[in-house]
């Protein structure tokens, strides 16, 4: 097995997305994420979209949001959740 231990699935590498952008993964999580970027043109392209949003939404917060629209993003964040 290599140094990485093992690969980060695309599934995985969507979830760590933030937490990369945000500088909060360990190394050795940046590293097996960078890994798996390097192979993968998909997930390689979604990291370029979320960064493409950052840029032009900039930084939202929970207190930036009317609490139906907060409301209805927990409930779905709790599906996705449910579904993994």
């Amino acid at each position: 097995m290599s140094v990485l231990t093992r690969d980060v699935t695309c599934r995985e590498a969507v979830e760590l997305v933030t937490d990369y952008l945000e500088g909060s993964l360990s190394t050795r999580e940046r590293r097996r994420f960078e890994h798996h970027l390097a192979r993968c043109d998909g997930c390689e392209g979604y990291l370029a979209q979320v960064r493409a949003v950052v840029a032009a939404t900039g930084a939202v917060g929970p207190e930036d949001l009317d609490p139906a629209t907060l409301q209805g993003l927990v409930a779905l964040f709790e599906q996705y959740k449910g579904d993994s």
